[in-house]
């Protein structure tokens, strides 16, 4: 209803070498929306605390999802380009790399499957949000209908 052509590989958009897709599909984009669903539980973890210590140290990290890795991936691929980028983080998805808040400059969601989220999508705060990253689309269109070297 608010007249986006969502690109998605697979889906839209054929994949025949994954990273040479995304920079195509990225390439041809003027904005960059990124949902990070849960893909891989870790129960326990065990982490080198320091790079100079040899023994390894039990985390506190339990019960927490990792999502796919392409959610780092693409959103840092945007960034390079430029192109406004809005994150979505399912809860119980780690905050860690793109997927911490304010590393991308967007106030990133994190949200539910349940029917609240629903709600959400209809909210006061949901709509400032988007009505934001999609200011951001304009003004990325805008500037790629420029001529090169245009100073207006």
């Amino acid at each position: 209803m608010r007249g986006w052509e969502p690109r998605t590989l697979s889906v839209t958009d054929y994949i025949w070498m994954p990273l040479k897709a995304i920079r195509r599909l990225i390439l041809e984009s003027n904005g960059l929306i990124t949902i990070a669903f849960k893909r891989a539980l870790i129960t326990k973890v065990r982490m080198r605390a320091d790079a100079d210590i040899a023994e390894m140290e039990e985390s506190k990290i339990r019960d927490m999802w990792l999502t796919s890795p392409y959610c780092h991936i693409e959103p840092a691929m945007a960034y390079q380009l430029s192109l406004p980028i809005l994150i979505l983080r399912k809860k119980g998805v780690i905050q860690e790399r793109l997927l911490e808040k304010g590393v991308v400059g967007t106030y990133m969601p994190e949200f539910s499957l349940d029917e609240e989220s629903f709600d959400y999508l209809q909210s006061p705060e949901w709509n400032d949000l988007v009505g934001k990253w999609e200011d951001f689309v304009r003004a990325v269109v805008d500037i790629k209908g420029n001529p090169l070297n245009s100073n207006g």
